[in-house]
Parts: C-alpha cells; structure tokens; sequence
C-alpha cells in the first residue's frame, strides 16, 4: 500500500522527468518509502535525488551536457508479504534487469543492504549505500559509499563520553543488524574509553514489540549517566517515550545513534521534553559552515526554498550521489555501467565538501561531529556541535540542569 511519503516522492521524480531532455543517465533510486521501512528517510532521499539530478540540469558545462532521468522503487513494496531483503532485491532486479539504470542510489536499512550489495556486485551496477554498515563497501567493486560507517562514529561517541566523565552507561539496542552492530561497536569503543566503565545493556525485539517500558525500566534501576539510544525506526522514539516514563529522560543525557533528531520537526513532536539535551552523530555540516563550497551551497538554498527547511544528511548523501555520478559519466564520456565504475574508481569529484576520492574500500566519509540541541524545540539549524573540542561551536547542556 503506497504512503503518503511515497505519493510526495513519485510526484517529485515524474516533475523532474518531465523536464529531461537529450541525453541522459538513467540512475535509480531504491529506498523505502512504505513501513516496515523508514518513509520519512526514504522521502528525503528522493529529495535529495531529485535537487541532485537538477543541479546536474542547472550546470551544463561541467557534466557534459549529460542530465539525469530517475527511476524510484520502494524497496519496501513487498514487505507486508515478504522479508524486507526479499522486497529491496526485487526492487533491484526491476532497476537493473527492465529500467536498466546505469547506477543506483538510495539504500537506507542494513537489514537490506547486504542483499542489495551482494547483488549489485553480481550484475555489476555500481551502487552508493549511505548507511552505518561497518563494512558494506569492503572487497566490493561496485559499491561505493560517502557517508560514516558505525564503525567511525563509535569511537568519537565514546570519547565525548569519556570527556564528559561518564562512568554508568545503558545501551539499549533494537536487535536489527542496525542495532546489534551498533551495540557492540559502541559498547566496545566505551570499554576502551573508560577504564572503569559500568555497563548496562537491554537488547529487544524490534519486531512486533508495543512497549518498552520494562527494558527502561531495568534500565533506569541501573542509575545510569548517559543512555545510548541505539532503536531504529519506530523503536527510537518508543526509547524515549519509555524512558520518560520511567523518569530516566530527561533526567539523563541521552545519545542516539544515528542522525533522526536532523528531521527536527519530527523530532520534538514524538520526543516532547524527553528530548532534551540529545547529542547525536552527524557530518560538518550546516548552513554557515565555512567549508561549504558552491555545490553544497547551491544545495542548502535550493533545499531550503523548495522545502522550507534546512537537509538532513538523508538527503545530503543523495543529493551527493547522482552529482558524483554525473560527473563520472562526464569524465567516462558514456554511462554504461563498467565505464561508469571504471571513472567512479579512478576520478575525483566535486562535493558540498571538496573533492572526493574513492581509494581505500570505495569508501571516502566525511568529517564527524557530534551535535546537540540546547534547547527544546531547537531547529536543525540552532544544533551546535559540542564534540570533538577544536570543532564544538557550544557548549554541552546537561539537560537536568533548569535554565
């Protein structure tokens, strides 16, 4: 059954479509656009795409006169009859086998991308997968990522903790590959952090689960300094929520793992006051970031006015996709698949950060930083950055603190 997230979605890549001319690229999206999935994530993707392929419309010059033509699957479209992997490979197969896309963008869920990965590698379509997968990239050649892994994250979270004295951590985990990679990175890098560290872990259920008051409950017992939030869709916010009830939020800070609190809007309306004092895991990135370059701040004013808000990395990594793979089909001089790989392995590319390489596992990811809202009701644009130290831009608001 088609979401709202999916009508707004389709309706953005038939209005770009419309506007292609001459010779184009065909490059497809696939991501979720339905539950199980993520909607929310998979429609800033499409976004994303979408101002992606039109700056590719906007700048001739440097792409060759080439343009992109989309191409959206749900890659959740099956998935009220089938795994989520099942659905997210048949999505692919119509991509690859009858739309026959040069390249594919937009894979959201690790509980899909090793299916995806697997059979991009075996068709040979090159593939961007922007999600936290320790190792989605590694041994692959068609596979291609700009974003941070877990595995890059995990350790400046546990840093941030360890500098801000915490001893005392609950980590409650959703037992998706998301969550239970998550955990044990995490869990790893703070032991290594904190030598005296106490830890408490919950893992639960994602599937089918209503309430987690118990696992907060237990982990509220434990007297925490800092939860670590490693739910996924759905399950983050049930954290939270339980964990208001119990009286853990906003008594401590809590730390999420992935950048959802970016959809600020979303954010507080599900969070509420339990939100308070959230620091998060995110690129360097913002409106007034200095090292912004004329692609990104196309980006961020395009996005701005044709959606009214700032963009989360969602949308970010999508955007950066297709303008990547315009310019390597400009460098190839075609857009067959194995010219496409071929630029996307030995070229170097323009990105709202600077050039990108994809040397070591196909993998380049950007600056990391935590951020943090200081306020409730805060917008993505108000969160500051509080770590690492010679990048914080503000100062770490313990969120038991009245002011």
């Amino acid at each position: 059954m088609s979401s709202e997230n999916e009508t707004r979605a389709r309706a953005l890549v038939d209005a770009h479509n419309q506007t292609v001319t001459g010779a184009a690229v065909p490059v497809g999206i696939l991501t979720p656009l339905s539950l199980p999935g993520d909607p929310t994530a998979g429609e800033l993707v499409v976004r994303g795409a979408v101002l992606g392929a039109r700056f590719v419309a906007e700048h001739p010059g440097d792409f060759s006169m080439r343009q992109i033509r989309l191409f959206l699957e749900n890659d959740q479209r099956t998935a009220d009859v089938e795994h989520m992997s099942r659905s997210a490979a048949g999505g692919l197969a119509k991509l690859v086998m009858l739309d026959q896309v040069s390249a594919v963008v937009g894979q959201w869920h690790l509980r899909t991308s090793p299916v995806v990965a697997d059979l991009a590698e075996k068709w040979g379509v090159p593939t961007f997968i922007e999600n936290g997968h320790n190792t989605i990239t590694v041994g692959r050649k068609n596979l291609f990522r700009t974003y941070f892994s877990i595995a890059d994250r995990a350790p400046l979270m546990a840093s941030f903790a360890a500098e801000q004295g915490f001893k005392r951590v609950a980590v409650v985990a959703a037992d998706t590959v998301f969550g239970q990679m998550l955990a044990d990175t995490i869990c790893e890098a703070l032991a290594e952090a904190i030598p005296d560290l106490e830890l408490f872990r919950e893992d639960f259920a994602q599937d089918g689960v209503q309430d987690l008051k118990q696992q907060l409950q237990r982990a509220t017992d434990f007297g925490p300094d800092l939860l670590v939030n490693a739910g996924v869709v759905r399950t983050n916010y049930m954290i939270i929520e339980a964990g208001a009830e119990t009286g853990l939020l906003p008594k401590v800070p809590m730390m999420v793992c992935f950048p959802f609190p970016m959809r600020s809007a979303d954010y507080w309306g599900f969070a509420g006051q339990a939100g308070t004092g959230v620091v998060w895991p995110a690129t360097r990135f913002s409106p007034d970031w200095p090292g912004l370059t004329w692609t990104g701040r196309w980006f961020v004013d395009t996005y701005y006015n044709e959606f009214g808000s700032y963009p989360p990395d969602n949308a970010l990594n999508a955007f950066t996709d297709v303008v990547v793979i315009g310019q390597a089909a400009a460098l190839a001089g075609a857009h067959d698949r194995d010219a496409l790989r071929l630029a996307l392995e030995t070229g170097s590319f323009r990105t709202w950060r600077g050039p990108v390489r994809f040397t070591h596992d196909h993998h380049q990811p950007p600056e990391i930083v935590l951020m943090h809202y200081q306020e409730v009701g805060d917008a993505a644009d108000k969160a500051v950055v509080v770590w690492p130290q010679d990048q914080a831009t503000g100062e770490f608001k313990h969120p038991s603190v009245k002011r």
